[in-house]
């Protein structure tokens, strides 16, 4: 819950026509990298210039950032709440990684993590991106996702290219296990196509969903096929606002045999259970790969 304004907009720019640029000014918890490959989206891919090609919400932007100035340009002006609530710029993340770190491995992971934010993703978007991503690695679920997008979902002229919007849930009900075979997701096509049948039928209501208690919500996505413990809290966290959600995958299962009690309870971190999460997950994840 935002308690001060943390980044402001100073400025909007070259709003000529569709173009547009907008600045925001931000603090040293905002880091693009680690925003963007911390496990939490699928969408985005760095230019030669470290900048962030990728789209939200049906819209695409690039985001770079120069110091403590946050630009975004794209075409077709959003909202213009529309990257400050993604981004989830009105939060404190510096006081949200004080109160987190309750033990010395909390306090390495959340230094190490500093500049990660929970981004506010589409909820039927984070939904589908996590049964795709059940038993896989992030490299893989992005190139999944890439090509699901390029197959069916609606193209966004941007700059000098096109970037595609993610495929709708009407879309994707439509759609058989021989029509996701290109992606190679195995047995995971069958359960995405499931979910965009209940979306898109009516049986699924994402933002009734959203509104209930957490523990109520968690049991709603479980009744969908393929859709676990991981997936629900994946989808709780990233999709639908709710930052006590502590997804358990096998890096975290083994950050946390290594580095906490056995009976270690994720509620100790309250309301922000999911940003601890993610900064565990991507200490764990990062130190992991450069044991490798």
């Amino acid at each position: 819950m935002a308690q001060v304004h943390q980044m402001t907009d100073i400025g909007a720019f070259g709003n000529m026509g569709s173009q547009y640029t907008l600045t925001y000014r931000s603090d040293d918890d905002f880091d693009l990298d680690k925003i963007f490959n911390c496990g939490q989206c699928f969408r985005w891919s760095k230019d030669s210039d470290g900048s962030y090609i990728g789209a939200a919400n049906g819209h695409a932007a690039r985001v770079s950032k120069n110091g403590n100035i946050i630009t975004v340009s794209g075409t077709g002006m959003p909202d213009e709440n529309h990257w400050r609530e993604y981004f989830d710029m009105d939060v404190v993340y510096s006081e949200i990684r004080k109160s987190v770190s309750n033990c010395e491995y909390m306090q390495e992971a959340s230094d190490f993590g500093a500049g990660i934010r929970i981004l506010k993703q589409d909820k039927w978007e984070a939904l589908c991106s996590f049964i795709f991503s059940q038993c896989n690695n992030i490299t893989r679920i992005t190139n999944i996702i890439e090509k699901f997008c390029t197959l069916y979902g609606r193209p966004i002229a941007f700059e000098n290219g096109v970037v595609y919007d993610f495929p709708k849930p009407e879309t994707v009900a439509g759609l058989t296990s021989e029509d996701l075979a290109p992606l190679k997701s195995g047995y995971r096509a069958p359960y995405v196509i499931a979910a965009a049948k209940e979306i898109a039928e009516g049986r699924m209501d994402l933002e009734k969903v959203s509104r209930l208690p957490t523990d109520e919500a968690l049991a709603e996505l479980k009744k969908l096929p393929g859709v676990g413990n991981k997936v629900a809290n994946c989808v709780l966290l990233f999709g639908l606002g709710k930052r006590e959600a502590f997804p358990i995958d096998v890096w975290m299962k083994r950050a946390l045999q290594e580095n906490f009690p056995p009976d270690f309870d994720p509620a100790v971190f309250g309301q922000h259970g999911g940003i601890a999460q993610q900064y565990i997950f991507y200490y764990a994840r990062s130190k992991g790969t450069e044991n490798k």
